[in-house]
């Protein structure tokens, strides 16, 4: 029992005596156990004190009977021996409830604590800190936005909610925001143990790496090389199935209550049907992080985190980041390719006389040739469609400063041999980079990872610029000098799309610069498969239908046809295949929570009369309670399943007399059995059956004991089975051409591409006139400038171009108080002008970092302030008790801050708006 050692007094008393007061009146016991009250366990803590009271029922009773009970002897035993009250369980061997009495209400738990668990739980209850007044470590997170992440789950803490959801647009720092919780939760004292869960390795390397910035003095778990699981860090971060595999593992025993908070990254994977296990195990305090946009989000995520509104706990949208002053992500532009053969297909009609000539003498068919564009890299790979999109992307791409090499780029294609063509094509049109330019980057490349591996490469050093991908680096993998994405492929997943774009929405770090990419204010997506007007049209992309595990799908059938046998009086085929079924059952991952969850439903299948006769009754408690159990099967010979169900499927269709069915059932299993490689001795041997069961007089006369033959014997040789299933691909070179070359609208709309162009055209007039002009030569010079040389030098440039004023200098760059001088040195690079919106964005995070116990909804209400001052570039007192701030309370300012803060931030928008 979690280490726990019944037979030892220092650990664990039965029947702990608990003495209670006397009826009134009463002065002396009238039997033995007047005035006693028995625990059925307590459980002691190193220094014998009892730190749990265990309440017990037999497994035929509810366990809530318990409840009462066990809360008076908490309440009892701490009145009899002082000290802290104990913590409360109640159980029927079955079913579990903790309770952290006058702390939480019970929860449903797997297993009971360790004795180092509940120590842990009992020095966190006695110094806690209150969370409302803990400071946020602004140099880990010390964003707005992030700060009001951070607070919305401190205060969701405080008020005992255990489970959140964070949606914020990739790229705004997740990681980050995670981390800066966690630094407040452990100095706190709320939190001692964290498990950070990601969905693949190269993820986990970057997850530890920020851990170990922003929090170099916790143990982190695991370093280089260890496998097995240490239990005295304090942030462990594990992709889902290393946890999954250790909690499954005795011999490595890992307490359901080993962590005081778990944080689950990119939540909005399918992680509710394998590794929802891992959750459901560690009951504990749960953080969601997810980049998917909110009305995107599949509500199973929503249900998971207990977001029963639909609402998430915090949310942060690219627009938001695109839109800030200044902004936190990069925006986009979209450029369309599509070529002849994507639109028109490949055929007699669409490829030119040239390339026809040479396919006559290469001896192919032309008439034969016939493809529509959507089969290419599936059915048809065309080199030349391949070379154009090269070529195409190099002549469009962002350069680097010298203007002839792409900046950093990432090109997504279908499949790793569509990535290794494009390599080659690169390869063979840019020799002279010798191989170096573009480099192909796929998870199972064992050369992609670690220090100086093919990712660190393309983060770190010049070559390559262009890094060509199979889903590999559609998620997750941050290289901030990212201005390319080429898309060599459709998508049809609206949150893997999103994703993949967010590959480039981060901008510089600007105190770490880089040769190749020096800046960065918007990227280019070249976009071939029409992917963004794909989603304009399906907002939420393909609608996937939800796929049921093999095995459960198996368990399904196998019920049906013990139903449909029993109807027909088959009375001997339902006993064959409850027979199996009990076998499949027998087998479950015992170790698995959700199996030991399920203990109740599989007790009553332990009863001697269950089996006896299985009524419709029970056969619906199998499909409701059981059948989905089977989605923890996970180490199984899935192809010889997959045989299992065809052959299970093609008997439970004869028995439904369902003919049509049943043949088209057959033509598929004949085929399986027809593509076993007899040159495999395992296979030699079962030759005669297989030649057998390809003939119509074996399968006229099959019966049920044919079926089983045909499981047994060739279902564990289906991994053996030849893939001549995989289509033929027709490999063809012909010459392409450019069918649409368009720029797409998309996204945050600004009218800043405009304003850029005028900056820029001002920026070079200013420069040619330096070479010349007097005035301009002693302002470059750092010499003083008269009012008449200032005048002087503005009537020029109004001459040479009518559009510069100071005024429209001051709309252009966003200050509203520079002088005509000060606007020319900053051109020069003499002086930098700070825009009022920076000015305003800088005095806001300097006023929130210095305030560092600001309640989420505080620092709502600066953050309407500042975008407010921003837009009117003033502020009344009046302003602040009206609309807009009246949503975030009926009394504006006044309903949230006290009268010394309200003085403090009138002091700061008198300043701003002088």
């Amino acid at each position: 029992m979690a280490g726990w050692d019944v037979k030892d007094l220092t650990q664990v008393i039965e029947e702990f005596d608990i003495l209670t007061s006397l009826p009134l009146g009463v002065a002396e016991p009238r039997t033995p156990y007047e005035g006693h009250q028995f625990s059925d366990y307590v459980l002691l803590g190193k220094d014998r004190k009892p730190l749990a009271v265990i309440e017990v029922k037999k497994s035929s009773r509810d366990a809530a009977i318990g409840r009462e009970q066990a809360k008076q002897y908490c309440y009892n035993i701490q009145k009899q021996l002082g000290g802290e009250l104990p913590f409360c369980f109640y159980t029927n061997g079955l079913e579990t409830y903790f309770w952290d009495l006058e702390n939480a209400p019970p929860r449903k738990v797997v297993g009971f604590p360790t004795r180092d668990d509940l120590e842990r739980f009992a020095h966190i209850r006695r110094n806690r800190k209150s969370l409302a007044l803990e400071f946020i470590n602004t140099s880990i997170a010390g964003r707005d936005y992030q700060i009001r992440a951070i607070r919305s789950v401190l205060e969701g803490i405080e008020q005992k909610k255990r489970e959140f959801l964070l949606v914020m647009a990739t790229g705004t720092g997740k990681t980050r925001t995670c981390i800066a919780m966690v630094d407040a939760l452990m100095r706190a004292g709320h939190a001692e143990k964290v498990l950070f869960l990601v969905d693949r390795i190269a993820l986990r390397e970057q997850a530890l790496a920020a851990f170990k910035e922003h929090m170099p003095n916790e143990p982190r778990w695991p370093n280089v090389g260890e496998k097995l699981i240490a239990k005295d860090r304090r942030v462990y971060v594990a992709t889902y199935p290393t946890m999954l595999n250790i909690i499954r593992d005795q011999t490595q025993h890992l307490s359901p209550h080993f962590f005081d908070l778990i944080v689950v990254d990119e939540s909005h994977r399918s992680i509710y049907n394998t590794f929802g296990e891992v959750l459901d195990y560690f009951k504990t305090i749960t953080l969601g992080l997810t980049a998917t946009p909110t009305d995107i989000i599949d509500h199973n995520t929503f249900q998971l985190f207990h977001c029963e509104d639909g609402l998430p706990t915090f949310a942060y949208t690219f627009e938001e980041a695109v839109n800030n002053v200044p902004p936190y992500l990069c925006n986009f532009q979209v450029m369309k390719i599509q070529t002849k053969f994507q639109i028109e297909g490949i055929s007699k009609r669409t490829i030119s006389l040239e390339d026809q000539k040479k396919l006559i003498l290469q001896g192919k068919e032309v008439e034969e040739i016939n493809f529509e564009g959507s089969q290419l890299e599936k059915q048809v790979i065309n080199k030349g469609t391949n070379t154009l999109i090269v070529r195409e992307f190099m002549e469009e791409c962002i350069k680097d400063a010298n203007g002839v090499l792409p900046g950093k780029t990432i090109f997504f294609c279908a499949t790793k041999a569509h990535a290794r063509r494009m390599e080659e094509i690169f390869d063979k049109l840019y020799p002279q980079y010798h191989g170096d330019l573009a480099k192909v980057l796929v998870s199972d490349d064992p050369r992609v990872y670690g220090k100086g591996g093919l990712l660190d490469q393309f983060t770190s050093n010049d070559m390559p610029r262009i890094a060509i991908s199979v889903d590999m680096l559609d998620t997750g993998i941050d290289v901030r000098e990212t201005v390319n994405l080429v898309f060599a492929k459709p998508v049809y997943s609206y949150t893997k799309f999103w994703q993949m774009v967010g590959r480039g929405t981060r901008l510089l770090e600007t105190n770490k610069p880089k040769p190749w990419c020096l800046d960065k204010d918007v990227f280019l997506i070249l976009d071939c498969w029409d992917n963004f007007e794909y989603f304009k049209l399906n907002p939420k992309g393909k609608e996937l239908k939800s796929q049921l595990p093999l095995p459960v799908r198996l368990v399904g059938l196998r019920l049906d046809k013990i139903e449909k046998a029993s109807d027909r009086g088959h009375a001997d085929i339902a006993e064959r295949e409850v027979a199996k079924l009990r076998l499949q059952i027998a087998a479950l991952p015992k170790d698995s929570v959700v199996i030991r969850e399920a203990a109740t439903a599989l007790a009553r299948l332990e009863e001697e009369n269950f089996w006896v006769s299985l009524t419709h009754q029970k056969l619906e408690f199998l499909r409701a309670e059981i059948k989905s159990l089977f989605r923890t099967v996970s180490e199984a010979d899935f192809k010889a399943m997959r045989f299992e169900r065809d052959v299970l499927e093609y008997s439970l269709a004869v028995l439904n007399e369902n003919k049509e069915q049943a043949e088209t059932i057959k033509e598929g299993i004949v085929e399986q059995i027809s593509e076993l490689p007899l040159s495999v001795s395992f296979v030699k041997l079962e030759e005669v059956l297989i030649r057998a069961a390809q003939t119509a007089h074996y399968w006229a006369k099959a019966d049920e004991d044919a079926f089983d033959d045909l499981v047994v014997k060739l279902s564990p040789l289906m991994k053996f089975r030849e893939q001549i299933t995989e289509q033929n691909q027709t490999h063809l070179d012909l010459v392409d051409e450019m069918h649409k070359k368009e720029w797409v609208e998309f996204g945050p709309q600004h009218e800043a591409v405009s304003i850029t162009r005028y900056r820029e055209m001002v920026e070079t007039l200013i420069s040619d006139l330096t070479e010349d002009n007097p005035v301009l030569k002693k302002i470059k010079n750092g010499e003083a400038v008269t009012e008449d040389e200032a005048n002087q030098l503005a009537e020029l440039l109004h001459e040479e171009h009518p559009h510069i004023t100071e005024d429209l200098l001051r709309q252009v760059y966003k200050n509203r108080k520079a002088r005509f001088i000060q606007f020319i040195r900053h051109i020069l690079g003499l002086e930098v002008l700070q825009s009022f919106p920076d000015t305003v964005s800088e005095a806001f995070a300097r006023f929130i970092r210095v305030h560092t116990t600001l309640s989420s909804r505080q620092l709502e209400f600066l953050n309407l302030l500042k975008n407010f001052i921003i837009e009117r570039e003033k502020v009344e007192k009046r302003d602040l008790i009206n609309a807009p701030f009246t949503v975030i309370h009926p009394q504006g300012i006044r309903g949230v801050f006290s009268p010394a803060e309200i003085n403090e931030i009138l002091q700061l928008t008198e300043r701003l708006a002088a």
